[in-house]
């Protein structure tokens, strides 16, 4: 795993074995940043990344300048390497043991970007989209970006959906 752009733009990140997760590849996460570049700028934006696991995604974030980013994920392993991480690379990065639906259903913070990256066989996609854009999570101009796989469809109109091999991204502009 690498980091695509910015302060850091190549370094690898090491992911311990004893992780069990599934981070975003490094070919749907540049495909994604490119088209968040071409949206937003990221110097000084807010982020919430639920489900962080490697922090693959707020090491990409921090990278580009985001000023505050909050690293949600419910596994102590997964907290504890991205805030080693974050601390040897100097990336303001905040992460949270916490579970995630839980935190957005308690949230008063509004973000610029949400990134929710649940486990692919994860019940509650719909619910967690829902929580999110009915506690006004997303600041007006940010999105709310939702990683999941073939199985899981958003109908809502206003839905950009892009695929990157097994990989779907569902963005929801605000």
């Amino acid at each position: 795993m690498r980091i695509i752009s910015g302060s850091h733009k190549g370094r690898r990140i090491n992911i311990p074995k004893k992780l069990k997760i599934r981070p975003t590849t490094d070919r749907a996460k540049e495909a994604l940043f490119n088209i968040l570049e071409n949206r937003y700028f990221f110097k000084d934006k807010t982020v919430l990344d639920l489900f962080a696991g490697s922090g693959n995604i707020s090491y990409e974030f921090a990278s580009r300048g985001c000023k505050n980013v909050l690293s949600i994920d419910k596994n102590k392993l997964c907290t504890s390497n991205i805030e080693n991480t974050a601390q040897k690379l100097k990336l303001n990065i905040n992460p949270i043991l916490f579970d995630a639906f839980d935190y957005v259903m308690n949230c008063k913070e509004q973000f610029d970007f949400i990134f929710a990256d649940p486990p692919y066989n994860y019940n509650y996609y719909h619910n967690i989209k829902n929580t999110i854009l009915k506690n006004n999570l997303v600041k007006k101009n940010g999105c709310l970006i939702i990683e999941h796989d073939k199985n899981t469809i958003f109908h809502d109109r206003n839905i950009d959906h892009r695929k990157y091999g097994t990989v779907h991204f569902s963005i929801i502009s605000q």
